[in-house]
């Protein structure tokens, strides 16, 4: 009998890990379920990217419905997305920047705070500005709050701070109707571009 048990268990190990990772192998990462979802805005106090001297915190959310989409210059798919968000704000949404930095240190200034403003007006400037304003997550304390894993990533916050929806990756056509419009339309938010969106 022992023998048996000694024999089946590391079959059943290899078959458990097996079923494990052609799981992984087939599974889409930005389906994940978020940890985030139906939470409340994680607490924060950051300066605006542009200008220190202003200091942002969750009473940005007050009676606004936002989304909050995290990026950076050094991000390829952030740039490709700035157009649709800036069609998203022309519509009536309001979207804020949740803005980091792959190459700066605050501690040992391996690139100036005025070099990202420069790159960031630059990519603004050539691929479009829907950002109402920038909040530079300074050492991405926020954004590990949230959950982020790379970028771009977009929540969508109510006007009681709570995130009902979190979306990894750019947010396109397909995107938005699928998985931001019926959460808006359930809402009361949703801004319709015509007519027959609304019953879209």
């Amino acid at each position: 009998m022992k023998r048996i048990v000694w024999f089946l268990l590391p079959l059943a190990l290899f078959l458990g890990l097996t079923i494990f990772l052609f799981q992984g192998l087939y599974s889409d990462p930005r389906e994940r379920e978020s940890e985030a979802l139906a939470k409340t805005f994680p607490t924060f106090q950051l300066p605006d990217l542009m200008d220190e001297t202003i200091t942002y915190n969750n009473d940005i959310f007050a009676e606004q419905v936002t989304l909050i989409n995290v990026w950076g210059v050094w991000c390829t798919t952030c740039a490709i997305e700035l157009p649709y968000l800036e069609d998203l704000k022309d519509q009536g949404y309001r979207v804020v920047g949740l803005y980091y930095d792959q190459d700066l240190d605050p501690d040992f200034g391996t690139k100036t705070i005025q070099r990202v403003r420069s790159e960031v007006l630059t990519t603004l400037s050539k691929y479009g500005d829907p950002y109402a304003f920038n909040i530079f997550d300074v050492y991405r304390d926020t954004s590990l709050d949230l959950g982020v894993t790379g970028a771009p990533e977009t929540f969508l916050v109510d006007k009681e701070g709570v995130i009902r929806v979190h979306h990894l990756g750019d947010i396109n056509d397909r995107v938005w109707r699928n998985k931001f419009v019926p959460v808006l339309t359930e809402m009361g938010e949703l801004i319709p571009k015509n007519t027959d969106e609304v019953g879209s």
